[in-house]
């Protein structure tokens, strides 16, 4: 670990209340959520939000395509009117015959409902929250609170994200650095938006968390940040940090936000299921301790093979 000048960690910080870049999303504080696909392969959500009830009709997209800027991602058609806007004003919603068996696919995070559709591919419902506050803060809107209601289409296995802990700054702070794939490809946008999000549907954020930390017990949002072209890695370190999206900036120092166990949740390449990982988090480096430098051996090897060379993280050890 050499020490090199300290880079803003948050040139990459998403907006706390930034929504999901996602083609799947269908809604956000849904109710009594039920799931149904029939034998022609649409499928129909059936929910309570804001008072009234919802039959969203969803079909035409499957798994995801690896990232291109010239032939765009897959994306669901979505009819919330139960069929009355796409297909002639006909509600099938009435007469939807449900033909889903039960699931029997991979674990999924932030699990609502799955079934095995009648041609054996996989839909699924998940719901959480990605508009929580940055650095712990406690949120202050009730938009900052909504659960994000996801669905997703997919045959094979799940993306694959890759996640490792170290220290960074000859052991000044912990790291968490990593990559996503799916069927061995990064997953990665083209561009991002002023605010850091991404600017394109291949593009996709990471929701960090962390565990009793300096911001107090149980699970808060440390920060959001993105998948970084083209090797689909991430880095990120824990330090003390003004953030311009919370109150008070720049007079709103936030402690590093090191904790027990982090939690790290991403949106799904095309429409494919939302992914997670969830680990313990480590001591503080001590450099007397063959059993640390070696660890940090071993990570730094990973990290030059991930990144070393992305122009941003390779100064960030």
């Amino acid at each position: 670990m050499k020490r090199l000048a300290f880079v803003a960690i948050g040139l990459f910080i998403l907006g706390s209340m930034e929504a999901a870049y996602a083609s799947d999303r269908l809604d956000v504080n849904a109710s009594h959520v039920r799931l149904a696909v029939n034998e022609s392969g649409l499928a129909m959500v059936t929910y309570r939000a804001r008072g009234r009830t919802v039959h969203a009709i969803v079909w035409g997209a499957e798994n995801a395509l690896p990232p291109s800027q010239t032939v765009p991602q897959v994306r669901f058609k979505i009819d919330w009117t139960g069929g009355w806007a796409e297909f002639h004003h006909h509600l099938i919603w009435k007469h939807f015959r449900n033909a889903c068996r039960p699931y029997d696919g991979p674990a999924l995070a932030w699990f609502v409902a799955a079934c095995k559709a009648p041609d054996g591919s996989y839909w699924a419902l998940q719901a959480w929250q990605p508009y929580l506050p940055h650095r712990g803060y406690p949120s202050w809107l009730a938009s900052q609170r909504q659960w994000e209601l996801h669905v997703s289409h997919w045959t094979g296995p799940l993306a694959q994200l890759e996640v490792y802990r170290d220290w960074a700054f000859s052991g000044q702070a912990h790291d968490l650095f990593g990559r996503l794939t799916y069927q061995g490809v990064p997953v990665h946008g083209f561009g991002t938006a002023k605010n850091g999000a991404p600017s394109d549907r291949y593009g996709r954020s990471l929701y960090i968390d962390t565990f009793d930390s300096a911001y107090g017990g149980g699970w808060k949002r440390e920060t959001s940040i993105v998948f970084r072209k083209p090797s689909g890695a991430f880095c990120y370190s824990f330090w003390p940090t003004h953030d311009k999206t919370l109150p008070g900036y720049p007079n709103n120092l936030r402690p590093a936000g090191k904790g027990k166990r982090y939690r790290i949740t991403v949106v799904g390449p095309g429409v494919t299921p939302d992914v997670s990982w969830v680990g313990d988090g480590l001591h503080d480096f001590n450099a007397g301790n063959p059993a640390d430098v070696a660890w940090e051996s071993r990570m730094d090897a990973i990290f030059a093979r991930l990144l070393g060379a992305d122009k941003f993280c390779s100064t960030q050890r």
